[in-house]
């Protein structure tokens, strides 16, 4: 069973990277679902959005990634958490996000870690028109 991968971040970010997994992984879009926080959503209506999404990948161990440690979609992220097979990173990226579409059929522990080590890696300083 793969894992499902949850993105809630702030609007429009977590339907935005959605979007470039569809473009660089269209046969595997399916196991991903994103939830944007909207500014004005109160947080129960979040959580309930984010949960009816969970639920749309069915009974298997979830990962989820959010954009920033405390804010409220990392909140919501967190109730996600409970009484669940998960795992939550936050400070999403799409290098993190396609390594973890790529990774997706291994256990949730090792799957958290590469996605974890593909957002590191995929931040770099870029200088005269090379990259390291």
């Amino acid at each position: 069973m793969s894992t499902g991968i949850v993105i809630i971040a702030h609007a429009p970010l977590a339907s935005a990277l959605r979007q470039c997994v569809a473009h660089v992984f269209a046969d595997r879009v399916g196991g991903v679902v994103a939830v944007d926080v909207l500014p004005d959503a109160a947080v129960d209506q979040s959580v309930a959005l984010a949960r009816q999404a969970a639920a749309s990948l069915g009974p298997a161990p979830l990962l989820l990634l959010t954009d920033v440690l405390g804010a409220t979609p990392c909140n919501v992220a967190r109730q996600l958490q409970e009484g669940r097979e998960a795992r939550l990173l936050a400070g999403v990226n799409l290098p993190m996000l396609l390594r973890a579409v790529t990774y997706q059929h291994e256990p949730l522990d090792d799957l958290m870690a590469r996605a974890l080590q593909g957002g590191i890696q995929g931040v770099l300083q870029v200088t005269g028109g090379t990259s390291v």
